[in-house]
């Protein structure tokens, strides 16, 4: 059973939506970002078809420099939609009771930081989230609730699965474009051959995700920390902190034995550097040939003109790409090469082409590539590991199921 979409949803109705605007926050600032741009077309969607509109949604977590207010982020969503969109400084208190009392059709509102609430954050089961305060003062007030939250999808958080429980509950258009393009994976089969860049710091979450997948990849193209991990996993000189900051011991410690197990299991799948880069003496850019490697004394920090080549070429002859960490640290424009370069041969090809959220999917806007050239380019963090690791998200799993509940 699927669940419903917004072109299921009566027009005119009152309706609640859970969106994910958690953004940067420098020294009080709200960053603005694909975020905004992402969820504006589902607030516009709605307020075409008459709907009066309280918008849900989160930034950042009690004790953080990032737990601030949505003022912000009603005023920039406001631009973005083309149309004023009130900041009501309450969630689901008096203020905002009747502030949702009063709003009109075709108008909408921004309830506060709905992790001001004691009832948000706690991980429970929907059925617990359901009987909430929260929950139980908001959904009498609607008639329906719209879930676009894909990027927290994977919490189980009140507004998350709560509230659906309780409402006539539809998928938006971020949900929607997310969770297809991001199961596609595990869900759709391809006439030639998958491929996934394989990089970034975050080594566990990207060796979780290639375990999981390791049937359905026909190429896994390395790189990042991860890459150099595979790399002192077959013997070379890599893949160890050449200062105190334990960056690489502490997650060989944590996956040696998955990466070994991938190595012995998958050895045809599996892609590596041949060279690596890493500023000189003069600080310019260096590459150097993985097998001369003695006693490293460089922190690498992308992956080599060889090694660029090599995977421009495997992921522009591919079927599906999917890209998981970037190469290098691509932010610094010397180390952009393999993350810039390998994305742009995957756009100029017709591949069907996702790539992960987070910073990898910077690099397309600050290297100057254009997104329609991808299949889709995810928003989303935890929730897409989640989805090619093949893991349930609960946001979606209460849409699917209110769907079940209400015929």
């Amino acid at each position: 059973m699927s669940y419903r979409t917004l072109d299921d949803l009566a027009d005119g109705q009152r309706v609640l939506a859970r969106l994910d605007l958690n953004s940067p926050v420098s020294v009080g600032v709200v960053e603005d970002n694909r975020r905004f741009t992402r969820h504006a077309r589902t607030v516009r969607d709605l307020l075409a078809d008459g709907h009066a509109v309280a918008l849900l949604a989160h930034q950042g977590r009690p004790g953080r420099d990032t737990f601030v207010t949505l003022e912000q982020h009603a005023e920039i969503l406001s631009e973005h939609v083309g149309t004023d969109i009130e900041y009501i400084p309450d969630t689901c208190g008096e203020t905002a009771l009747t502030a949702i009392e009063n709003l009109e059709h075709g108008e909408a509102i921004m309830l506060e930081n709905v992790r001001m609430t004691d009832d948000e954050l706690p991980e429970r089961e929907p059925q617990e989230h359901a009987k909430s305060d929260l929950v139980q003062t908001l959904a009498p007030e609607f008639d329906a609730y719209v879930g676009d939250a894909y990027s927290t999808a994977h919490r189980k958080h009140a507004s998350i699965v709560g509230l659906p429980l309780e409402m006539a509950s539809y998928a938006g258009r971020v949900m929607v474009s997310e969770y297809e393009a991001n199961s596609a994976i595990a869900t759709r089969e391809f006439d030639g051959e998958v491929t996934m860049v394989a990089g970034g710091k975050k080594a566990t979450d990207v060796i979780d995700v290639m375990t999981s997948l390791q049937d359905r990849v026909d190429n896994f193209l390395l790189g990042g920390i991860v890459g150099e991990l595979f790399l002192r996993a077959i013997g070379y000189d890599v893949g160890r902190d050449i200062d105190e900051s334990d960056l690489y011991e502490s997650q060989w410690r944590a996956n040696k034995d998955e990466i070994r197990t991938l190595i012995e299991s998958h050895p045809s799948e599996l892609v590596y550097p041949s060279d690596l880069a890493f500023a000189d003496g003069n600080n310019e850019r260096a590459e150097v040939t993985v097998a001369d490697v003695r006693n490293k004394d460089h922190d690498y920090l992308d992956v080599g003109s060889d090694t660029v080549e090599q995977y421009s070429d495997i992921a522009a002859h591919s079927s599906a790409v999917f890209v998981k960490g970037a190469l290098g640290m691509f932010e610094d424009e010397r180390f952009s090469n393999g993350t810039a370069r390998v994305l742009e041969a995957i756009g100029r090809s017709d591949c069907f082409s996702v790539v992960g959220g987070g910073d990898t999917s910077r690099a397309i806007e600050m290297y100057g590539m254009d997104e329609e050239d991808f299949s889709h380019v995810s928003i989303a963090g935890g929730a897409y590991i989640n989805a090619l690791t093949g893991e349930s998200l609960p946001g979606v799993e209460v849409l699917k199921g209110n769907v079940e509940a209400t015929h």
